[in-house]
């Protein structure tokens, strides 16, 4: 064992841990189940059962766990706090979109020593380097192919593990490296004999042809060598030198040869394999782009019925939804408020069954979460059905609780020509909505207009499309009169009705923003939307026939400027990956900087037509697909083994979208090599997104999917990069990667 993992054990809260505890798992008021929960001696799984399940229990791991909650901190905990108090109760909160387990202890150190205990393993997995994760990613193979925990392996128990990695490999090589590993020739493979087994089984040998194309002794790699490969290889230029050493430094574990100046092949492979030699850009992570300029010369992460954990019919309302969207860096959350029946408004999806929540209990989550992830403002888009009575309860709920983060006044008193920056409002949130008059000085006193901001087109759901049990017929949309109260928290973001190019370019104010629905923004789609969205905000919105929460391709809309393009970010799939690969850089302030031709009140850009753009530059891109390591499974079936096939996808403008893909390799998931270069032309590559999709073919049916990766192509490294994938959930999934050649050049 490690002296790490010793320490570890020695503390007192995972000595609980691993002795045990009886928790109750709570998932609502009326479900309340006691299970026995243990840290397994791994230091890294959490393992539980029912007292009744016999032999079935369940396991996570904890670079599952985002975080640990302490008290009443989620919506089930807080349904119960009259039963069971706050130091008994704790919540994990796991990474992607899977729920939260909220756990009630039976004493308030139990439930410390817990919630102390997994926060401390968490900083563990969170702070291990990618050596020490890929051994620990071992030891838990290990422990899961060691059937009767003896500490060993037989052969037997190794061709099961081979199966359950993906690997379909003849028993005659298997053995061969059984033996090999063997050195006790116990016919048993203790864990280091195992690791070495592992690094038997995991030699990359296109790893060490490219290293050897530039090892004058084909041991290590000289300074000067290094420099080459970067230079010629990386496209590094300058850099190459400096860089070189660098990366010897922070790569090379043999303290022999760092001396030397040298990399060893083990060093080439950790680099090749680490963040330096990833796909995309480190430098694009990082924030790094003008923060300064109006609001609308910026892409805005944005989410559409922000409140929804699942479908817009009978889905379920909940807080959640709200901290989950802003810490995928959503910058533009909705809500959709009614009149509550005990004079609270209420949120939720109006004339359908979904569950409501609270307005106020939304604003105050708003207050502690939207600031998280990026400090940049966060835009709440109010759909506001409610009586001038209820819309002075949300104004009140609003200046109270959010206090001086609510945006309610200019900002230097001044009326604005331009909206102001993300810089100058960082920390701060604005109201959308209707307002009375304008900024430049009050008319009515009450407004009367439709309470809804989102547009009754064709394709807007109404009452004749619902099914009739989902429909509560004393809601209906009617016009109303919008308070005082409420009007004046509305500054920059006030919500008006579209009246057309022609009317915005001579009588359109830099605040006045309007909605279209996804159906009418790609009617309007073309140069006149690129001009206006110079100017002014726009936001879209899903067809209100989506009542599945499905998702529109948000990348025709980017392509004429539109900033708030709004998804249903509770809905996994092509459009979210689309969506994060956009907004993966830049920090995940979820604010992206347009390209110059969109910030241009007189560009002349059209998408349809890159080429008449006066900068047009088309570029190719070339992608060498060598190979893929430990792709995960697909079937969980202990035989089955995928067939993964690569496909690149190119979203852009209508010329750049296209896809290519590679053949399937059979029945190899953990090492495949396809070896097969795809070629593309890039028309407008600041507007392009790339996406790497592993999926297992399938002859009869649908491919399954397998991993993603999606990115800009302004962010991509070329040479040999890493690309390492994402679950369908967005989540990493580590060590699973593909291994590939880039190239880009000017098209001649």
């Amino acid at each position: 064992m490690d002296r790490q993992s010793s320490r570890l054990k020695d503390d007192p809260n995972l000595k609980v841990m691993m002795t045990g505890s009886t928790l109750r798992k709570v998932k609502s008021r009326s479900w309340k189940r006691q299970r026995h929960f243990r840290l397994l001696e791994d230091g890294l799984t959490i393992w539980y059962k029912s007292r009744w399940a016999g032999k079935g229990h369940s396991t996570f791991s904890v670079s599952e766990v985002e975080a640990v909650r302490e008290g009443h901190q989620s919506e089930v905990l807080l349904s119960i706090a009259e039963e069971f108090p706050a130091n008994l109760c704790f919540t994990l909160v796991f990474h992607g979109r899977q729920g939260n387990l909220d756990l009630v202890a039976e004493s308030p150190e139990e439930a410390q020593a817990w919630i102390q205990g997994v926060r401390k393993l968490i900083h563990k997995a969170e702070t291990m380097d990618k050596k020490e994760r890929l051994d620990q990613w071992v030891r838990d193979w290990f422990q899961k192919a060691d059937k009767n925990k003896d500490g060993k392996m037989n052969f037997k128990e190794v061709r099961k593990l081979l199966k359950m990695m993906n690997v379909d490999m003849d028993e005659e090589h298997a053995l061969h490296l059984f033996t090999m590993a063997d050195k006790s020739e116990s016919s048993a493979l203790e864990i280091e004999a195992f690791v070495n087994f592992y690094k038997m089984l995991t030699q990359r040998d296109e790893v060490w042809k490219v290293f050897q194309d530039y090892s004058g002794d084909g041991e290590k790699l000289m300074l000067e060598e290094l420099e080459n490969f970067l230079r010629l290889e990386q496209q590094e230029g300058e850099r190459s030198a400096q860089h070189a050493k660098e990366l010897i430094v922070c790569y090379e574990p043999s303290e022999t040869a760092k001396k030397q100046g040298a990399m060893s092949l083990d060093g080439f492979q950790m680099y090749l394999c680490s963040q330096d030699g990833s796909i995309f850009k480190p430098e694009h992570l990082h924030l790094y782009q003008d923060m300064s300029q109006p609001l609308s010369h910026y892409f805005i992460s944005s989410s559409h019925n922000t409140y929804l954990m699942e479908d817009q019919l009978r889905g379920h309302s909940s807080l959640e939804a709200y901290i989950l969207a802003l810490k995928r860096g959503c910058r533009c959350v909705e809500v959709d408020c009614w009149d509550g029946n005990d004079g609270e408004p209420v949120v939720y999806h109006g004339h359908t069954l979904t569950s409501k929540i609270l307005f106020k209990d939304i604003i105050s989550t708003l207050k502690e979460y939207a600031f998280k992830t990026s400090d940049f403002p966060v835009i709440l888009s109010l759909e506001n059905h409610c009586s001038v009575e209820q819309q002075k309860v949300m104004a009140r709920h609003l200046r109270q609780i959010l206090g001086d983060i609510l945006l309610s006044t200019l900002l230097d008193g001044q009326i604005p020509q331009e909206l102001p920056s993300p810089q100058e409002m960082k920390g701060k949130i604005l109201l959308k909505a209707k307002k009375i008059g304008g900024l430049e000085g009050c008319l009515d006193e009450n407004l009367t207009d439709e309470v809804s901001d989102e547009e009754d087109d064709a394709e807007s759901l109404s009452a004749k499309d619902l099914p009739a049990e989902s429909l509560n017929l004393s809601e209906k949309k009617s016009k109303s009169k919008l308070s005082r109260e409420l009007s004046d928290l509305v500054v920059y973001c006030k919500s008006v009705h579209f009246h057309g190019f022609e009317y915005a370019r001579s009588h359109s104010k830099c605040y006045e923003m309007s909605s279209f629905s996804e159906s009418k923004a790609k009617r309007l789609a073309g140069t006149d939307f690129v001009q206006y969205n110079t100017k002014q905000l726009s936001r879209i919105y899903p067809s209100g026939l989506r009542t599945d929460s499905s998702n529109y391709n948000p990348q025709e809309l980017w392509n004429v400027g539109c900033q708030i393009v709004a998804l249903n970010f509770q809905t996994a799939g092509l459009e979210m990956d689309l969506n994060d690969g956009l907004f993966r850089w830049n920090g995940c302030s979820g604010y992206i900087l347009k390209p110059d031709f969109m910030r241009d009140s007189n560009t002349l850009f059209s998408p349809e037509r890159p080429e008449e753009h006066q900068d047009y530059r088309p570029l190719r891109l070339s992608i060498q697909v060598i190979s893929g390591q430990q792709l995960p499974k697909v079937n969980q079936k202990e035989g089955s083994i995928v067939d993964p096939l690569v496909r690149v996808e190119v979203y852009g403008v209508p010329q750049d979208q296209t896809k290519e893909e590679t053949n399937y390799i059979n029945n190899n998931g953990f090492n495949p090599v396809w070896n097969e270069t795809l070629n593309f032309v890039i028309h407008t590559p600041e507007l392009a997104l790339v996406r790497f999709v592993v999926e297992d073919y399938d002859k009869a049916s649908r491919n399954d999917f397998i991993g993603q990766f999606t990115l800009p192509f302004t962010c991509i490294q070329t040479g040999y990069r890493h690309i390492h994938l994402l679950s369908k959930d967005g989540t990493a999934i580590p060590p699973s990667s593909l291994f590939v050649n880039i190239s880009i050049s000017e098209l001649t």
